[in-house]
């Protein structure tokens, strides 16, 4: 058997494929790193979210490298639709297995792309009020005025209504407090506003409105609405509660409570 004859045979037919591969891959490689890095500086200059642009990156990576390799083995005559059927099949049943994981993972994705509410913001999620305080690709965690941590998946975020109170910088505090029927609405009105001006994060710059909004069962209620920067949402909120109690007690003017009178026949 002439050895030699086959070796020369075999790199006549395979050695052009071989060395068209090798430069296939060198040029692809390169062309692949400067697409990574073009996609790279655009994110930058959209100011897409930072934890965004690693996963971004490397699925680019992943994905341009893998038609690279499949171009080149389509060089050597190797049928490539097995092996994409077969990427296709395992890319299906992946994605049945964590179907709830990736709805949480597009989710987070919408969040980071879209920035309804960023790191800082106190937000309301379906009754769940509290600081964002961190935003991540499965989930979002919440900070409580109570010190508590609500670990929230995107997905429950993006499939409801989502309250950014920090939205704006400035926010109106909405108040209801409840005066008897038999007190002064005059006088009450200005304790109201004299708490207002000694409350230390309220806008003094910003009018309050303090109204009658609601002739009820057993009280008047005036509609308070202090501004306020976003950040001193809670000071305002508790200072007004305590503050106006106090004054309201110390002028005599009663705030009604849900009471029952019995009354006893012979």
């Amino acid at each position: 058997m002439d050895y030699l004859k086959i070796a020369n045979d075999i790199i006549a037919d395979y050695g052009p494929k071989v060395i068209g591969a090798i430069l296939t891959l060198i040029i692809g490689f390169w062309v692949i790193g400067r697409i990574v890095n073009m996609v790279e500086k655009l994110m930058d200059k959209r100011d897409v979210e930072a934890s965004l642009k690693p996963f971004f990156k490397s699925l680019l990576s992943i994905a341009l490298k893998v038609m690279l390799l499949l171009s080149v083995a389509g060089m050597f005559g190797i049928q490539t639709t097995s092996f994409i059927a077969i990427f296709s099949a395992m890319a299906f049943a992946i994605g049945m297995a964590l179907q709830g994981n990736l709805g949480h993972f597009a989710s987070g994705v919408m969040l980071l792309l879209f920035k309804p509410f960023k790191v800082g913001d106190l937000v309301d999620v379906q009754g769940n009020v509290g600081v964002v305080e961190a935003i991540t690709l499965f989930n979002t965690t919440l900070l409580t005025p109570e010190n508590k941590k609500i670990f929230l998946p995107n997905g429950f975020i993006t499939g409801g209504p989502v309250t950014n109170i920090s939205g704006q910088g400035e926010i109106s505090v909405f108040l209801t407090f409840g005066i008897g029927y038999d007190d002064d609405i005059d006088k009450a009105r200005a304790i109201i506003q004299q708490v207002v001006s000694h409350c230390p994060h309220v806008l003094s710059e910003k009018e309050t409105g303090i109204f009658v909004s609601e002739l009820a069962d057993s009280s008047v209620n005036f509609a308070v609405r202090p501004w306020c920067k976003s950040e001193h949402y809670w000071d305002v909120y508790f200072c007004m509660h305590e503050q106006i109690k106090k004054e309201f007690d110390k002028a005599g003017i009663g705030i009604p409570y849900p009471q029952m009178d019995v009354h006893l026949s012979k």
